[in-house]
């Protein structure tokens, strides 16, 4: 495995390499346009990456054999933490997972360096959405699956979230990249109020053609839980949240805070501890 640092004529201006694990400390300032390349993977696998010490460490699916973690800048950098990507030294690791780790009970969804787009793509969870508010990064669709939960405010990281754009017809999809069993769901809905209005139904709609409807309520730091056997789906790899209706009261911004799927990877018993 390769672990680079390119700035943004492509130059690599720090590396590493190394069998199943690297890791990577280099002095140097960040830019706009500078990179994270991760070469030499085995497509469909696995891996633990860190991309900087500000941020926690992630479980992720990668299925190709390089994939490109982009330094987010200015605007875009305000749905990560402050002290992420600053200063003159830095740490970042890449290691293939465990057997534990992938076959434990999890919040599936959980992915701290999802990016925007197709920023992100060959590297899973990820999250999209057909609407984010005026298109800025404290509202994508990417900080619902971050794993950060702050929902008595809005604006600025820790309290970024996906924003509907006032939309009635906005729709977020959290793509797995393979095949999960899932048991449980929850969303954190954004209860700053009396800014925030929020939710009474949406529905799910699954990979596998079913869909399921739900009811909220009024909430402030709890998340909603949806469990049970409409909720025990097997092979799916695909949720897409839409059909959201907004509460009769003033304000006009629902917005959730985090989405997070509870379940094993597809094949995996409760019992078991091999892949």
């Amino acid at each position: 495995m390769h672990l680079e640092v390119r700035d943004a004529d492509a130059h690599t201006v720090a590396e590493a390499a190394g069998d199943r694990e690297v890791f990577l400390a280099w002095e140097g300032v960040y830019a706009p346009g500078y990179t994270i390349v991760m070469s030499g993977l085995v497509p469909a696998q696995f891996y633990k990456v860190r991309v900087d010490a500000g941020l926690a460490e992630a479980l992720v699916y990668i299925t190709k054999d390089t994939v490109c973690y982009h330094i987010p800048f200015g605007e875009g950098k305000t749905g990560h933490p402050p002290q992420a990507f600053t200063g003159e030294r830095h740490y970042l690791s890449i290691r293939m997972a465990e057997t534990a780790d992938v076959c434990t009970y999890r919040n599936l969804a959980l992915n701290p360096l999802d990016q925007h787009g197709d920023q992100a793509e060959g590297i899973y969870p990820h999250a999209s959405a057909n609407v984010e508010t005026r298109g800025e990064a404290v509202f994508a669709a990417r900080n619902a699956i971050d794993g950060v939960i702050a929902p008595l405010s809005h604006g600025e990281w820790p309290y970024s979230s996906w924003g509907i754009n006032r939309d009635p017809n906005a729709a977020l999809t959290l793509d797995f990249g393979r095949s999960v069993d899932i048991e449980r769901i929850c969303l954190y809905t954004r209860a700053d109020f009396p800014h925030d209005s929020y939710w009474t139904g949406a529905t799910f709609i699954f990979s596998d053609g079913s869909q399921e409807r739900v009811e909220m309520v009024r909430e402030t730091v709890r998340p909603h839980v949806f469990e049970g056997p409409r909720f025990c789906k097997k092979g799916i790899t695909r949720i897409t949240l839409q059909e959201l209706i907004k509460a009769a009261d003033e304000s006009p911004f629902p917005a959730l805070t985090q989405i997070e799927v509870y379940g094993r990877e597809s094949g995996i018993s409760r019992d078991q501890t091999s892949i």
